[in-house]
């Protein structure tokens, strides 16, 4: 039972929404325009704020729902502590790596936030709050995302026994998702050190 649950979190992962999205709404391939990059944001750039926060939406349910379903029902199938890290890991690395889409996913960052919240509303809100503020101050969105990604493990290392309590699983699947997700930004973190990087807000020339 924890392999396939494990399997399955990883095809529901593989479900590249910003594709299938932009083919339903008759938008552009993601993977052809902007970063390329199949994600929420990129299909902000066909001009469709509906198929960009859609997109969003189910990228982090995909995160989300393997978690919850352990965590509410998996107790009588001997799904414990360590397939909830399993699931949730399984589902973001679908997101990256997907295998219906030739291994070519997203960056992650609204799986990851599914996840999370998932594990912990408590948990998911506090990372989200992270990328709301650094966001507002500094205006990158990837240098949100990082420092979001990068907190993400502190937060429920601090939160144990008050929010909940903390499991090594748990916290080892939390860790591999920020560094993969640091992994995932590389090119941003190239450009944020040149100074090259897009601002949130601010319209690239034609």
């Amino acid at each position: 039972m924890p392999f396939l649950a494990t399997v399955a979190a990883y095809l529901l992962g593989s479900l590249s929404f910003a594709v299938i999205v932009s083919r339903v709404m008759g938008l552009n391939d993601p993977r052809t325009f902007g970063s390329k990059n199949p994600g929420a944001t990129n299909v902000l750039r066909s001009g469709s704020k509906a198929a960009a926060i859609i997109t969003l939406a189910l990228d982090a349910a995909k995160g989300w729902l393997p978690v919850v379903l352990v965590r509410w029902f998996g107790k009588p199938y001997g799904l414990e502590d360590g397939t909830l890290a399993l699931v949730g890991l399984a589902a973001f690395v679908g997101h990256l790596y997907p295998v219906f889409f030739k291994f070519e996913g997203g960056k992650g960052v609204a799986t990851a936030l599914g996840v999370l919240l998932g594990l912990s509303g408590v948990l998911g809100l506090a990372t989200l709050l992270t990328w709301v503020v650094i966001a507002y101050f500094f205006r990158y969105s990837s240098l949100a995302s990082l420092v979001a990604a990068l907190f993400a493990p502190v937060y429920y290392v601090f939160g144990d026994g008050v929010a909940w309590y903390m499991r090594t699983e748990v916290l080892v699947a939390i860790s591999v998702m920020s560094l993969l997700l640091v992994y995932r930004h590389a090119e941003n973190i190239g450009r944020l050190a040149k100074g090259t990087e897009s601002r949130l807000g601010k319209k690239k020339s034609a």
